[in-house]
């Protein structure tokens, strides 16, 4: 497979952790947790369907750094605060992935580092 590449979004948390936002190993990207935070802000406090659109923008762009779409998204983990954002975050994955159908896990009951967090996603591409 070769060397990997490390993707950075610029996030304070990657450094001081020690994470990339993906890593593009050979045909695959692993794009690691991400949340409708942008420019260090939370959007849509409340709302798990616009925070669970955001996150999937946020994934988008570093998968387009990787030169890989939505399209080549093979499997979805998505970790909820709340089981009663089931809908709205299943409602928002539909949209973006109902033709797609990738492999998918969906976890309630999550304690986030932000309590106004309702949605973390991560997600693994692969392209041939």
């Amino acid at each position: 497979m070769g060397a990997t590449q490390k993707i950075s979004s610029g996030g304070p948390w990657e450094a001081s952790i020690g994470y990339s936002r993906a890593t593009v190993a050979g045909p695959h990207v692993f794009v690691s947790g991400s949340t409708a935070t942008v420019n260090g802000e939370l959007q849509h406090a409340g709302d798990a369907y616009g925070q669970t659109k955001v996150a999937f923008e946020v994934i988008a762009a570093a998968l387009a750094q990787a030169g890989h779409t939505l399209d080549d998204v093979v499997r979805t983990r998505m970790y909820l605060a709340n089981a009663d954002d089931m809908d709205a975050v299943g409602r928002a994955h539909g949209e973006l992935f109902g033709d797609i159908r990738p492999a998918a896990t969906m976890i309630a009951g999550i304690q986030f580092i932000n309590p106004a967090m309702l949605v973390e996603i991560e997600v693994d591409s692969y392209k041939a």
